[in-house]
């Protein structure tokens, strides 16, 4: 997911190779960049710039996995966008590309008080928050909510990821889709992520929630938070 970052210090900068392109839905590419044994801290919802080749400028892109499942698998896993056309990305297994970072300041807390959380995505906007949910899930004794919106069923980036954590009671998973046209044979919730969604859980001080996606629909569901009485400081956006 590419997104807009206010300006932070960046603290490394190395070149790695694409380990591998996974299709994540027809408009996204799952993409591992191979660490080779290296180390590369960051916080959940953060992001790197990749300068890729032939072309100067630099993009950002969350990091879609959790620093320990990064440790793990010793990869950066990003979720890049095709372009509006949907055309192929610039790049393929085995070419090197430079990474800047990491940087951003939408991060999950280290050793958060809270014991509730709610993750409310909006198209590939699934990306800082699947890396946060990840680390939730390390952490025991919490309830997590997942609300996610796309505009047709088959853009739902990791859907059987999210759906397997929701049959085993780790999460609650909420998937709404904004388009209706084509999309007949689908079950879920249908139009935007309202009202309802998210009542049960305004006067919880015990929640924080992180919201990420297209501007307008950052900005909409935060604006519905507060009419709703849930307190500024408990309500965490990134946006692009």
């Amino acid at each position: 997911m590419a997104i807009n970052l206010h300006h932070t210090a960046r603290t490394q900068m190395m070149t790695l190779a694409v380990r591998e392109i996974v299709p994540a839905t027809p408009r996204a590419h799952i993409v591992r960049l191979d660490l080779g044994g290296r180390p590369f801290p960051y916080k959940a919802g953060q992001a790197v710039l990749l300068a890729f080749p032939g072309d100067s400028r630099r993009r950002a892109y969350s990091l879609a996995a959790s620093p320990a499942d990064s440790t793990d698998e010793g990869c950066l896993e990003l979720l890049v966008g095709l372009d509006p056309a949907g055309r192929s990305l610039p790049f393929a297994p085995g070419t090197e590309v430079d990474v800047d970072g990491p940087v951003g300041k939408f991060t999950f807390p280290v050793d958060p008080a809270a014991r509730r959380f709610i993750f409310v995505a909006g198209g590939t906007g699934i990306a800082p928050l699947r890396a946060m949910l990840r680390q939730a899930l390390e952490a025991p004794h919490r309830e997590i909510r997942v609300l996610y919106s796309a505009r047709t069923p088959d853009e739902f980036a990791y859907q059987q990821e999210l759906r397997a954590l929701a049959r085993e009671g780790r999460i609650e998973l909420r998937q709404t889709i904004t388009r209706s046209v084509g999309c007949d044979a689908w079950t879920g919730g249908r139009g935007r992520i309202g009202r309802t969604e998210l009542q049960p859980f305004a006067h919880d001080p015990a929640t924080l929630c992180f919201i990420c996606g297209p501007k307008p629909f950052v900005d909409d569901t935060k604006r519905l938070l507060k009419d709703i009485g849930m307190d500024t400081d408990r309500i965490k956006i990134e946006e692009w």
